[in-house]
C-alpha cells in the first residue's frame, strides 16, 4: 500500500461528511462563540490518540498476543458494521448513539466520532504488516486528519451550501466504499491466515 492509498484510506474511514450532521447536531448546545473551539479540541485529541495507536502498533499488537491476520478479520468486521451504518442510518441519534447534552469532551466527538476503532485497526495493521514505513503511515494519517478537520471545521458553511440530501448522498457513497474495503480487509485477513507466509 502506498501513502496516498494509505492517506486515502484514513480519510474514507475518518468520514468528515458524514460526521458533519453528528457534529453540528452535538454541538447545538454549545454557545457558538466556543463551537470552533471545542471542535479543534476534539480533532486534536483524535489525531493524539491515532497518533498513539500508530507509534505504539507493534507493541499493543505484542502485549495482547494478537497476530496481524486478527486485526485485520476484526478490523474489517468493525468498518464493515460503520459502513453499513454509513450506508443505512439509523433513524435516531445517527451512527454512534443519541446526543448527550451539554458540552462534548472527548467521547463522542473525538471517540469514536474522528478515531474509530476502525481507523486504529487500519493503524495496527499498517505498523504490523510494514513496521520499517512508520513515518510514511504517519505523513498520510497527518494528511487524512488535516483534510477531516478542514472539513468539519467548514461543517456550517458545508451544511448550508451543500444541504442534508447531498451529505446524506456523498456519505451513503462513502459508506459503499467502506464497505467494500473492509470485505477485503477480513479476505486478506483469512487468505493469509490458511496461506501463512
Amino acid at each position: 500500500m502506498t501513502t496516498l492509498s494509505a492517506g486515502i484510506l484514513l480519510f474514507l474511514i475518518l468520514d468528515p461528511l458524514g460526521n458533519i450532521p453528528f457534529f453540528l447536531s452535538l454541538l447545538k448546545q454549545v454557545p457558538p462563540q466556543r463551537r470552533r473551539w471545542v471542535m479543534v479540541r476534539e480533532l486534536l485529541i483524535a489525531l493524539g490518540v491515532l497518533i498513539v495507536f500508530l507509534i505504539g502498533g507493534q507493541f499493543i499488537l505484542r502485549v495482547l498476543q494478537l497476530k496481524q491476520e486478527s486485526v485485520s478479520i476484526a478490523g474489517g468486521i468493525v468498518l464493515f458494521l460503520i459502513g453499513i451504518k454509513m450506508v443505512f442510518p439509523p433513524r435516531e441519534g445517527g451512527i454512534f448513539g443519541p446526543a448527550g447534552q451539554g458540552e462534548p469532551f472527548i467521547v463522542p466527538l473525538a471517540i469514536p466520532g474522528v478515531a474509530g476503532p476502525s481507523a486504529m485497526a487500519v493503524l495496527l495493521l499498517l505498523t504490523n504488516s510494514q513496521p520499517g514505513r512508520t513515518a510514511q503511515w504517519g505523513v498520510a494519517l497527518f494528511l487524512a486528519w488535516l483534510a477531516t478537520a478542514l472539513i468539519l471545521l467548514s461543517s456550517t458553511y458545508l451544511f448550508r451550501w451543500l444541504g442534508e440530501s447531498v451529505l446524506t448522498a456523498l456519505e451513503r457513497l462513502m459508506g459503499m466504499v467502506v464497505v467494500a474495503l473492509s470485505v477485503q480487509m477480513v479476505l486478506s485477513g483469512v487468505a493469509a491466515y490458511l496461506h501463512p507466509g
